[in-house]
């Protein structure tokens, strides 16, 4: 298996593991509270700090991850899936990075770590889309 596929698989199996996660806190919240396990926001704005912060970095993911698989499907129709493969794990690990962070906390350092953390997995979108359109040329 290449490194594009294991990053894509290890991108989705973070995403899979955040859902629970929220699933779980949410189960905990209502286990423990008056809460109702059918009135949560779907934004997680009502959850106290850690569960909104979980929350928001389980939808960060949603917002990125359509752009990756769409560059990897296009890649792979033009049959320039190697142009990928070296920086398809940077895409994986800022992006866990950038999760992290994010649960962690909202400080503005934390905010700024968060940012450059998004701009090396857009700034590797971005090269890999001007990669694959050179290639069409």
């Amino acid at each position: 298996m290449n490194t594009t596929a294991v990053s894509l698989i290890g991108f989705a199996c973070w995403l899979v593991l955040l859902s629970f996660a929220v699933a779980f806190f949410r189960v905990y919240v209502t286990a423990t509270t008056a809460k109702a396990i059918n009135s949560y926001s779907p934004d997680g704005s009502d959850l106290p700090g850690f569960g909104h912060r979980l929350t928001r970095a389980r939808d960060n993911c949603f917002e990125t991850l359509p752009v990756f698989v769409a560059i990897v499907v296009a890649a792979d129709l033009l049959g320039q899936m190697q142009a990928l493969h070296t920086l398809a794990p940077w895409v994986l690990a800022s992006r866990i990075a950038q999760s992290m962070t994010h649960m962690i906390s909202t400080s503005p350092p934390a905010i700024v770590v968060r940012a450059l953390l998004l701009t090396v997995q857009l700034g590797i979108y971005v090269y890999w889309i001007t990669a694959l359109l050179a290639g069409l040329g």
